[in-house]
């Protein structure tokens, strides 16, 4: 009797869990300037993939177990889009992950996705509170040591400013306690010491400076118009002035004629 041969089970690993991608506004700006501003500034290197609220499945075999984190970075893996990471596949965890805290996951990011990520192996994992109402500190990093999490030290900058360094990213994190909400977390580069932009704010940025160099344009060709009528004003004067030395000159030559003909009555005219 012929033996039927066993076709192995597809498992589908869908790429979305229907639920929102965040809560709340606080949530979803500071979540959505990280993955920009991430992304622009690692643009130039295709070993490194950014992503957020995405699905990712740590188990093969088992599309029940799966985690999306806000703000998640790969190093030294292939810059493409995808539908979920399928952590297998991929052969490497996130190095970096950013969980922003809302009413319904803070304590969950606080303890079972901190072990979750910490049994990954994510080298570094963040959590930030945008309102201040969950976490205190608003903002803690943690580096894995030993399969542990241990806390990164932060420093508080002379204007009230609270800064800790992502080794794994070579950028700074700081929180700026009098800025917007939206507004307040930003990292920066430690090499020029500017603040990382999002898409929407480089695109800003960029259209402020296309504007400003139209308006220099503007105003320098206001500037060579003036030029040009100061220098047609110099030449009517230059000829003005040519035109009354000449008349001085043909009176002069008159008077002195007549001059000289007073002292000589005699002389013919």
């Amino acid at each position: 009797m012929a033996r039927t041969a066993v076709v192995p089970e597809t498992i589908d690993y869908p790429d979305s869990d229907g639920l929102p991608m965040a809560e709340n506004d606080f949530q979803r700006k500071t979540m959505t300037y990280a993955i920009d501003a991430l992304d622009a500034h690692f643009r130039d290197r295709p070993d490194v993939y950014v992503s957020g609220n995405l699905l990712l499945y740590y188990e093969e075999g088992n599309n029940k177990v799966r985690v999306a984190p806000d703000v998640f970075v790969v190093l030294g893996t292939a810059k493409r889009d995808r539908s979920s990471y399928l952590l297998w596949q991929e052969g490497k965890a996130p190095d970096f992950v950013m969980e922003i805290a809302s009413p319904s996951t803070y304590r969950a990011d606080q303890g079972p996705k901190r072990d979750l990520y910490a049994g990954m192996g994510v080298s570094e994992y963040w959590l930030y509170d945008p309102t201040g109402d969950y976490l205190k500190p608003s903002l803690q990093g943690f580096r894995l040591v030993e399969g542990q999490y241990e806390p990164l030290s932060t420093t508080r900058r002379a204007d009230g400013t609270q800064a800790a360094r992502s080794e794994v990213l070579g950028l700074e994190l700081r929180l700026a306690p009098d800025a917007p909400v939206r507004e307040a977390l930003r990292f920066y580069n430690p090499v020029d010491g500017e603040p990382l932009r999002s898409l929407r704010e480089a695109e800003r940025g960029r259209e402020e400076a296309e504007q400003g160099h139209q308006e220099a344009v503007v105003r320098l060709g206001q500037t060579e118009a003036d030029l040009r009528q100061t220098q047609d004003r110099l030449q009517e004067s230059e000829a003005a002035r040519e035109a009354l030395e000449a008349q001085l000159r043909q009176l002069e030559r008159r008077l002195r004629r007549e001059g000289q003909e007073r002292d000589d009555p005699g002389r013919e005219r």
